[in-house]
């Protein structure tokens, strides 16, 4: 990811495919992603139903400061295939897809391969759900310069692992996710909380979450937006050192900066530029 391309990803609101209604509330939710989600939230006798409702909404350019995109069903299933076809009939297709369930590198590059010509702008977001995809998921990362973030899907994952879905149990998994987004310089977003009445468990999963590395959560509920957003917005203490260490690193000639008493090595310029280009885009887009 390029600096010019860093840009908030602090919470994606999913939105049922079967509700397009929906859609235009999600938009003015806060949401910095809203992706409209045709594979799980679609049974399978609807999901043609779901394509035809869904692919309409991608024509709305209302809300240019949030990420569209829609969870399309994977390769491996008819429906998938079908996805595919219709996005390339499409005549405004969405923006970016969220790519269920991929096991394997290869994947990626069959949807690479598959969606050209009216879909190449499309921007590929991936979920990480499964032992295969957690298996190969260095590889995945860097499958497509189309990518640009990641998303750790617990519940497939949890069942795949055979494991209960707590954070002590898929902290290895998770942390795993972590390294390749970083090593890749992609964005990382954690599974929705699934308890729309627990506010404050929404917030300390959260802030694990950044702790660990994450850049963001996904939701299933608009409420749930406020807390992410605070949870993963860069402090106003964070981006006046950020400024400083920066502003310390222009000035340096000898190697050696130090801020606040603490000796600031190079790699850490990188994150620092991360934290401003987000407040600065938070700052423009209010």
């Amino acid at each position: 990811m390029t600096e010019t391309q860093i840009r908030p990803r602090r919470s994606l609101l999913f939105v049922p495919g079967l509700r397009p209604d929906r859609f235009a509330k999600a938009l003015d939710s806060g949401a910095d992603i809203v992706c409209v989600d045709i594979e799980d939230a679609v049974p399978l006798p609807r999901k043609q139903e779901a394509r035809e409702l869904t692919f309409p909404v991608f024509a709305d350019e209302t809300h240019p400061h949030v990420e569209t995109m829609v969870r399309v069903n994977p390769l491996s299933t008819p429906d998938g295939l079908k996805d595919i076809l219709a996005l390339r009939d499409c005549a405004a297709p969405p923006k970016a897809l969220m790519l269920a369930k991929p096991g394997s590198a290869e994947e990626i590059r069959l949807y690479d391969e598959l969606l050209q010509g009216s879909c190449a702008h499309i921007r590929f977001h991936v979920i990480i759900e499964s032992t295969d995809g957690l298996a190969n998921v260095m590889e995945i990362a860097n499958a497509s310069n189309r990518i640009d973030s990641l998303l750790f899907g617990a519940v497939d994952m949890s069942a795949d692992l055979r494991s209960a879905k707590t954070w002590e149990t898929l902290l290895y998994a998770r942390s795993r996710v972590v390294h390749a987004a970083a090593r890749y310089d992609l964005d990382l977003l954690d599974v929705p909380w699934l308890n729309l009445d627990d506010q404050d468990g929404l917030k300390v999963e959260a802030e694990m979450s950044d702790a660990l590395g994450f850049t963001g959560k996904a939701a299933i509920h608009p409420k749930q937006i406020s807390v992410i957003n605070d949870v993963f917005a860069p402090s106003a203490e964070l981006v006046d050192r950020a400024r400083r260490i920066l502003a310390e690193f222009e000035k340096d000639t000898t190697g050696l900066v130090v801020v606040d008493g603490e000796l600031i090595e190079r790699p850490v310029v990188r994150s620092m530029l991360r934290v401003l280009a987000i407040a600065d885009h938070l700052e423009k887009t209010g």
